[in-house]
This record gives C-alpha cells, sequence and structure tokens, in this order.
C-alpha cells in the first residue's frame, strides 16, 4: 500500500470513530485537506489534529434531480483553518445555502455503502 493510501485510510479510520480530523505541517503549521504524506509545496511532515469544524461556504449549487428524488446541495467550504473541501450542507433547505453561510462540520453516517463523511450544518446566529 503506499503511503498515500495509508494517509486515506488513517482519514477513514478517523471518520469510522466519528471524528473530523485534518492534517497539519509540524514546522510551518498550514493545514493541508485531503490527506498526504508532506505539506505540498513543503515536504513537511504532517500530524492528525482535529480542527474546529466551523467554516465558510466559499461555492455552492442546487442539485434537483428528477422526481421522486430530493434537491440537494454541493458546496465547498473553506475552514478557518484555511482548507476548503467540497460536501453538502443539511438542516436547512436546499435553496437556502448560499455563499458566505457560516457552518459546522460533523461526521454523518452517509447514504447506501459509502462510509461515514463529513456534512456540515448551519451556524445559529
Amino acid at each position: 500500500m503506499s503511503e498515500s493510501a495509508s494517509a486515506e485510510r488513517e482519514f477513514e479510520a478517523y471518520l469510522a470513530e466519528g471524528r473530523f480530523m485534518i492534517q497539519r505541517a509540524r514546522h510551518s503549521g498550514g493545514y493541508v485537506f485531503y490527506p498526504r504524506i508532506a505539506e505540498p509545496g513543503t515536504g513537511d511532515d504532517l500530524e492528525w489534529v482535529e480542527p474546529s469544524g466551523l467554516g465558510t461556504v466559499y461555492a455552492v449549487t442546487a442539485i434537483h434531480p428528477r422526481p421522486p428524488k430530493e434537491a440537494y446541495n454541493v458546496v465547498i467550504v473553506e475552514l478557518d483553518e484555511g482548507p476548503h473541501l467540497m460536501s453538502r450542507v443539511e438542516r436547512m433547505p436546499v435553496d437556502e445555502v448560499a455563499i458566505g453561510l457560516r457552518v459546522m462540520a460533523r461526521v454523518s453516517e452517509g447514504e447506501g455503502d459509502g462510509g461515514p463523511l463529513v456534512v456540515f450544518d448551519p451556524v445559529e446566529a
């Protein structure tokens, strides 16, 4: 198994425990996401850390599939720590999700056989 596959499996193991973890470079302090074996551009060693979970919707689109399937959104969230990740916002109407919305991460069990994944909920003002 390659080192990058090992990092991905470690991330998935954290999700299976219900924990959202990202990596931080030991020397520069820079955060990275998606799991890697070294910080891009520096080669710095990475450690796993728990982020605040807070972020802001950076981009959003609403998907309206043919009925009876329900509409859903796809978002890019900029975590307060800096990295961007693709996910969805739940617990609010799909068409109300907007750029600039403050959100909080949580681990969801997922649908089908996809396993747990990181999703976001709106932060109460």
